[in-house]
């Protein structure tokens, strides 16, 4: 198979919902990435072969002659993006693919409830204006109430899921003020460098995360919890908060790279996906992904010098520690001999991650991946795992 190099990858600075980017819309924080991505590779913009991001492209001045195409996966969205450009270029389809994604939390799509959706719909049809008053009488309050399949927000799964693996609050608070300890550390000596400076339209150029927020143990024990009350430990202040926020990455065929002048920055070298029953194991995925994908690479956990894994909530990530450090779960769930065994805190989201930079959705895949090349090229070592892809350092 042909070497499959990521050869840049850009994100605007993720923000607090909200805030500066409040009066924006999802396209506008997409092209800004895109454009960051041509102007920072110097990419003639005919040398691109397909785009997985969708026609947020012709806004940077794609060609609409460009294939292209969204992809809606919530969490892991640009992770998608990113291997469906590995699959395009590997299958001989395609050389040079554009992949990222954008989250916009400042102004989502509201999802009406089946009856809400149903008197819109009549509406729509009704021909006269007796016929409208009539329909428009028919909603009621509780016709606007939100409707979801489980009737619980993914922070009900966060907090049973520490619940679960014993993970106490203290411990939840301790992770978030590491996550933004270090990212502040990072930031302030200039390791993101992926963040690209964007004017935003009537106001001042963003050129910084602003939800970097360090804390001390005593202020985020004041918190109350946020999903399971009186008795949960997840909080506002030991999650992930609400970003807007797009990414966008540079993925080649190392031949065409080269071939371009261009210096890459990593490999990308596997990858996997899996799934879990969403009830009790929703927030798994490292768990299960990291064996599968360092087994597939021929790879130990030894082997791993830079880990990036995603930080919905604190007591996700320490659940995922456990699970990850223990032999009844490895041989319970994974049908192993032993434990996996926990990344080492060492080499573990050392530029801090989601609880302190943010995470919009469809735009924190792209993040991962490429900062995990950038430490790789900080820290000397040779692989990384970024959610469940293996990254390896380009050679200096």
């Amino acid at each position: 198979m042909k070497n499959i190099v990521l050869v840049e990858g850009v994100r605007t600075p993720f923000l607090l919902s909200g805030t500066t980017y409040a009066d924006l819309m999802p396209h506008d924080l997409a092209r800004a990435a895109l454009q960051g991505l041509l102007h920072k590779t110097g990419l003639p913009k005919d040398a691109v072969d397909y785009i997985i991001y969708g026609t947020a492209a012709l806004g940077a001045g794609f060609s609409d002659k460009i294939p292209a195409h969204t992809v809606t996966m919530a969490c892991i969205s640009s992770n998608q993006a990113m291997t469906s450009a590995v699959g395009l270029i590997a299958a001989g389809q395609c050389d040079s693919v554009v992949a990222g994604g954008v989250e916009f939390m400042s102004d989502v799509p509201i999802r009406h409830s089946r009856k809400m959706r149903k008197t819109m719909l009549s509406l729509n049809r009704a021909k006269t204006l007796g016929q409208r008053l009539s329909l428009i009488g028919s909603i009621r309050l509780a016709h606007l109430s939100p409707e979801f399949s489980t009737a619980e927000t993914m922070g009900h799964s966060a907090d049973r899921l520490a619940a679960a693996f014993g993970v106490s609050r203290m411990e939840q608070d301790e992770f978030a003020v590491r996550s933004h300890t270090l990212a502040k550390q990072a930031q302030d000596a200039g390791l993101l460098q992926d963040v690209i400076s964007f004017k935003v339209p009537g106001r001042d150029i963003v050129s910084k995360d602003n939800g970097i927020r360090p804390s001390s143990m005593e202020q985020m024990g004041k918190l109350k919890p946020a999903f399971i009350k009186p008795h949960g430990t997840v909080t506002a202040a030991n999650s992930s908060f609400l970003t807007d926020g797009a990414s966008a990455a540079l993925i080649m065929s190392e031949e065409k790279a080269l071939a371009m002048g261009y210096k890459p920055k990593a490999y990308l070298r596997d990858f996997v996906y899996v799934s879990q029953d969403p009830k009790d194991q929703l927030l798994l995925g490292p768990t299960y992904g990291t064996p599968k994908v360092l087994e597939r690479a021929g790879l130990t956990m030894s082997d791993i010098d830079v880990f990036e894994f995603h930080e919905a909530f604190a007591g996700q990530i320490m659940a995922n520690m456990k699970a990850l450090d223990s032999d009844w779960f490895g041989q319970t769930y994974l049908g192993r001999k032993s434990k996996v065994g926990a990344p080492p805190m060492e080499k573990f989201n050392l530029w801090g991650g989601s609880l302190s930079l943010g995470h919009p959705f469809g735009a924190t895949g792209c993040r991962l991946v490429t900062t995990v090349a950038h430490r790789l090229q900080k820290e000397g070592g040779q692989y990384g795992l970024g959610h469940a892809m293996v990254i390896e350092a380009y050679p200096q």
